[in-house]
């Protein structure tokens, strides 16, 4: 069923530009931060105590004092599988023989957590021993090893050893002795494990882990009192949860009946991508057509223009159709990085613009957004409207904050953006038998194999002039043509394209060595109109250039941008460089009004507006520059 599949991560080689930036931001900056937060020793950051929680494991398992225990949430250890993750991807691009230390002392840390029968989990190790696997519903368990498994793939694929992958492999059948040897009904609570799983299989082929993902993934539904049952049967509880929500934990229906995404909305995600990555290994074709159902779900009735997902912070969920608040928002960030995760998925079943045109949007606002320009500071939940005094403030609005925080107790986002930004090549570029796939612009050398080496030349996303150079090998070349771009223009070898795109790609047929390609996307500004069932967004306007969704923030238009409206038929202009921001971010000029505040709550005068130039800046930037005012969704005079 796959029709293509994502490169390695060392299959692209970034070339200085935007990609390259983050890339080397995470190397330099984000990954030695984190791993002296995971050590406690970063100033002003809220205690993790991970490193600290594996020697304490290890001690309790040689018959030692545990020392001061266990600290942090029940899926504390995943903070670290995420951190040797994204280590290992930065590995591939800047080999760091000092980085690598450091990850093979945490692995040897996790090795000596590991127990005698394979269970690997700092919580129950340390606080008790004789809980293991009692509570699927809140322990995490299965979701911690899934990250570990993650990273065990990834730190064996990029540095060939094989330590950590040997520790998941006996963890993989310690759990499959015990929920198919053993015949224990279950799944996880928060998915997750089903993906890795899958990684694990290719790695290595065990088929066990093949079984374990398929296993878990069947038994989702078909009994939607799981969890509630499980809860009765034990007398301890983790955060009082009993399991009676059958749609939180997607657990409504079993997974090939599902049609609609609901739940918290980063499990909901993880699963789906499962899901499908499972349907294009086996074949499966009414668990592709759930895929289809629950991707339509998401990105037609409950996705932000941000590419933002989770509507509520109730349960961190989405709830239903249209429902779309601005400032009250969850759009966790970990809920776009597990979109893109899934878009990736759907796109190696069937090559289709829409599925690269929603992994972009997530990408390039949510996912960006959550990390601070400095990459030290990070938001969680990502709102799309921010008024200093309410959010963050008001009791509805205390988790949409105005400024990113520099760590979180429940610290899952800042790895997860490390890790995604450091394998970015394996999302921007795909391979089949006999086409080589640009699906995201990313400057850099890729190598599609076969001896097929392509070269891309781009300023994307601020600049819209894409170049493919073939520098060896024969293979046909696949372009991707955004919806976004209103127009666009394909030149092969000077000489003007006149093929028409095929769900989104034009397909450029025996591309050989020294061939060029260049793409000349639309650049110019446009606005974006919601629909008219999204009461949020009643008669307000965003703005969009390229893939970048842009917002207004007060440090641009006089502290107020509340009192602001829009001219839609006024042009939308470039504008020059802003202080305080990279000088690549280019701002955006826009016609509109303001209009007197006034001075009563309510009034029966005709408020006075005057016309007025409003500054735009890209979405992800925001919240850089000082605690100020900030909306997406702007008030529009047509």
């Amino acid at each position: 069923m796959k029709q293509q599949r994502q490169l390695a991560v060392s299959a692209y080689t970034p070339a200085d530009g935007f990609i390259r930036r983050y890339q080397k931001l995470v190397k330099d900056v984000v990954i030695p931060y984190q791993y002296e937060v995971l050590n406690d020793r970063a100033p002003g950051a809220e205690k993790s105590h991970v490193v600290q929680n594996y020697i304490n494991a290890g001690k309790v398992l040689r018959g030692e004092d545990g020392g001061d225990g266990f600290y942090g949430m029940v899926f504390q250890d995943s903070d670290a599988a995420k951190w040797l993750e994204a280590v290992a991807y930065s590995l591939e691009i800047f080999p760091d023989e000092e980085l690598e230390r450091k990850a093979d002392e945490l692995i040897g840390l996790i090795e000596a957590a590991q127990d005698a029968d394979g269970y690997l989990d700092t919580y129950f190790t340390i606080k008790d021993r004789e809980k293991r696997w009692q509570n699927l519903t809140e322990g995490h368990e299965l979701y911690c090893s899934g990250h570990m498994m993650e990273a065990a793939v990834a730190y064996y694929e990029a540095t060939g050893k094989r330590k950590l992958l040997d520790v998941m492999l006996r963890n993989a059948e310690h759990i499959y002795r015990h929920f198919i040897g053993e015949g224990r009904d279950g799944c996880p609570g928060h998915p997750e494990v089903e993906l890795a799983l899958l990684k694990l299989y290719r790695a290595t082929g065990e088929r066990h882990c093949l079984e374990l993902a398929q296993y878990f993934l069947d038994r989702r539904g078909q009994d939607p009192k799981l969890f509630a049952k499980e809860a009765k049967r034990r007398d301890w509880t983790v955060w009082g949860s009993d399991g009676e929500d059958v749609e939180y934990a997607q657990m409504y229906a079993p997974v090939r009946r599902q049609s609609d995404a609901v739940g918290h909305s980063v499990r909901a995600v993880y699963l789906y991508t499962a899901m499908a990555d499972l349907a294009s290994e086996t074949g499966d074709e009414e668990l592709l057509a759930a895929c289809r159902r629950l991707w339509e779900s998401i990105t037609r009735r409950r996705m932000y223009v941000t590419g933002g997902i989770g509507s509520t912070v109730h349960g961190e969920a989405f709830t239903v159709d249209y429902d779309l608040p601005n400032d009250t928002v969850y759009a966790e960030t970990c809920a776009s990085i597990g979109l893109m995760y899934f878009a990736s998925r759907m796109l190696e079943i069937a090559p289709d613009g829409e599925y690269a045109d929603v992994m972009e949007r997530a990408f390039y606002n949510t996912v960006l957004a959550g990390m601070q320009l400095d990459g030290k500071r990070f938001f969680y939940v990502n709102p799309l409207e921010v008024v200093p005094g309410i959010s963050g403030v008001a009791v509805t609005h205390r988790h949409d904050l105005p400024q990113r925080p520099a760590w979180y107790a429940c610290a899952c986002c800042p790895p997860n953006v490390a890790r995604t930004l450091s394998s970015i090549g394996r999302y921007a570029y795909g391979i089949s038998a006999d086409t080589a796939y640009c699906h995201l612009y990313a400057a850099g050398e890729v190598d599609f194999g076969d001896g097929f080496v392509v070269s891309c030349e781009t300023g994307y996303p601020y600049d819209f002039t894409v170049r493919y150079r073939v520098k060896s090998g024969v293979k046909r070349l696949a372009v991707r043509i955004p919806g976004w771009s209103r127009t666009y223009c394909i030149l092969k070898n000077g000489q003007e394209c006149r093929t028409e795109p095929a769900r989104g790609y034009v397909y450029l047929e025996n591309m050989t060595e020294g061939d060029e390609i260049m793409l000349v996307l639309d650049g110019r500004p446009q606005f974006v109109y919601p629909s008219a069932r999204i009461a949020a967004d009643t008669g307000r306007v965003a703005v969009q250039r390229g893939p970048l969704v842009y917002c207004l923030e007060g440090v641009d238009n006089d502290g107020d941008v509340l009192s602001l409206s829009l001219d839609a038929d006024a042009e939308i202009t470039v504008g020059e460089k802003i202080s305080g921001l990279p000088k690549d971010v280019v701002p955006l000029r826009l016609k509109g009004f303001r209009t007197a505040p006034g001075e009563e709550l309510y009034t029966m005068q005709r408020p006075q507006r005057t016309a007025c130039e409003i500054t735009a800046v890209p979405y992800y930037v925001w919240g850089n520059r000082g605690e100020n005012q900030m909306r997406v969704w702007v008030p529009c005079q047509v």
